[in-house]
Parts: C-alpha cells; sequence; structure tokens
C-alpha cells in the first residue's frame, strides 16, 4: 500500500502544473493534500478510480485538507472534535480496517510568532491526545504539513532560525512529545543524514540550491514498523513549495 502526502499550496493551483500527471504516475492507494484552500464543489479533480473526501475552512481560500484513496475506508471524520480547532478545515480521518489514517495541516505559528501561543499551548497538546485516544482502538499513521522542522539537520540554516516560526524552542518540544508518545518519523528511519528537504522558499532560487526545511512528514505507530517497507521524499516532483513524502506499508 502505497501512501503519499503532500501540501498542494492551492489545489487550483497545483492542477494547472501537471498535478493528474503526476497522480497517475506516481498511482499511490492513498493521496494525502494539504492546503488545498478550495471545497470540493469549486474544484473539478478528474480522478475516477479514487473516493475523494475534502475538509475546507470556513475562511475562503484558506487552509483545507483532501484525501483521495482508491481503498474505500469504513469512516471518515473530519476535525478533532473540538471546536476552536475545527473551523479551518485541518484534519481528515479515515478509518481503514487495521488502523486509522489521519491527514494534518498544522497551523503555521506565522513570521512575527503571534500564532505560537495558540500552536504550542492548545493545538499541539489536543492534536497529540486526539491521536492516542485514536490508538487506544488500533494503530495510526498520521501525515501531512507539520510545520516544524523537528532537528538542526531538518533544516539548511539552523542557526539562523532559532527564533523562526517553524523552529523555535516550543515548535520542536512539540514534535519532541510525539516522539515521546511512541509515533516514529518514518523518514528516520531509512535515512539518518541531513540535506534532504520538503520546502523551499520560493525567493533567491532556495529549491534549485537546495536551501529547505523538513516539515512535512510521514509518522506511525510502533506496531506497523515490521510493516514498513520505504519512506521517501519526492523532491523531483514540482507543482508547489513544497514536494511530496511518501510511505510504503505491507
Amino acid at each position: 500500500m502505497r501512501l503519499i502526502s503532500w501540501n498542494v499550496n492551492g489545489i487550483k493551483s497545483v492542477l494547472k502544473k501537471g498535478f493528474l500527471d503526476f497522480v497517475k504516475q506516481a498511482g499511490p492507494d492513498v493521496l494525502c493534500l494539504q492546503e488545498t484552500r478550495s471545497p470540493r464543489e469549486e474544484v473539478p479533480v478528474h480522478l475516477p478510480d479514487y473516493e475523494h473526501y475534502w475538509n475546507h475552512a470556513g475562511k475562503p481560500g484558506y487552509a483545507g485538507t483532501a484525501v483521495f484513496t482508491r481503498v474505500k475506508p469504513l469512516r471518515v471524520t473530519d476535525g478533532m472534535g473540538i471546536l476552536k480547532h475545527d473551523n479551518e478545515g485541518r484534519v481528515i480521518t479515515l478509518e481503514f480496517k487495521d488502523f486509522y489514517l489521519v491527514n494534518v495541516y498544522v497551523p503555521n505559528s506565522k513570521r512575527g510568532l503571534e500564532r505560537l501561543p495558540y500552536r504550542t499551548r492548545e493545538w499541539d497538546g489536543d492534536f497529540l491526545r486526539y491521536l492516542k485516544g485514536a490508538e487506544k482502538k488500533k494503530s495510526v499513521i498520521f501525515c501531512g504539513d507539520l510545520n516544524v522542522a523537528h532537528t538542526e539537520i531538518d533544516l539548511a540554516n539552523p542557526k539562523a532560525n532559532e527564533k523562526n516560526h517553524g523552529f523555535t524552542p516550543e515548535e520542536r518540544a512539540g514534535f519532541d512529545n510525539i516522539v515521546k508518545a511512541g509515533f516514529i518519523d518514518t523518514f528516520r528511519e531509512f535515512e539518518k543524514g541531513g540535506g534532504h528537504y520538503t520546502w523551499w522558499s520560493p525567493m533567491g532560487g532556495c529549491r534549485r540550491r537546495n536551501i529547505g526545511w523538513r516539515i512535512d512528514y510521514f509518522l506511525i505507530s510502533p506496531a506497523l514498523r515490521r510493516r514498513l517497507k520505504d519512506a521517501s521524499i519526492l523532491k523531483e516532483v514540482t507543482g508547489s513549495d513544497h514536494c511530496p513524502v511518501g510511505i510504503e506499508i505491507q
């Protein structure tokens, strides 16, 4: 089973940049998207082999997630069931036979860190509790744009970004808590070195020069580790300021 996650930075935009060709070529069993920015009814996405599930924000042109799956889920749930978090379309959960798949677009703390308290004191704890609650029933796979580079090797210039959004001590501690809770960063099971990124600033030729951040992830419950066969970053795929990431589960 191949799963792919991608922050598309606007579904309308990426549809003009080869999105459908990518899906046909990659052929994922499940494709999770973040930052779709549009409700389903506004965007004709012709992928007839897939079931489509969308969760859009109340605010037009903002956030939003979607999942396209060849395997019909048992149940689909939008949000975490917490009103203060659930009006931005940031979470979709699909229940399959032996695991939950959670697609998430974690809030950005913003350049001036004005959303850092909400992100780290409210969202992070509530989202981890949501994951652990689901895990009491069956294993969990969660993926998406987590808007944090976990360690210094997860971004090109760590020293220059120590107090910047996406690499503050508070945000990194939130990721630490996820790992302490038992969830496995799948990419790091196969690659321990640096220089592997999933987002690049559109300024200054950063992508060409590979000056980036790894902020898009797949994480899994420990019970799924033996079934994890591969984890990848598809850096050659363009169309967004992020690239897709993927895993293969037996």
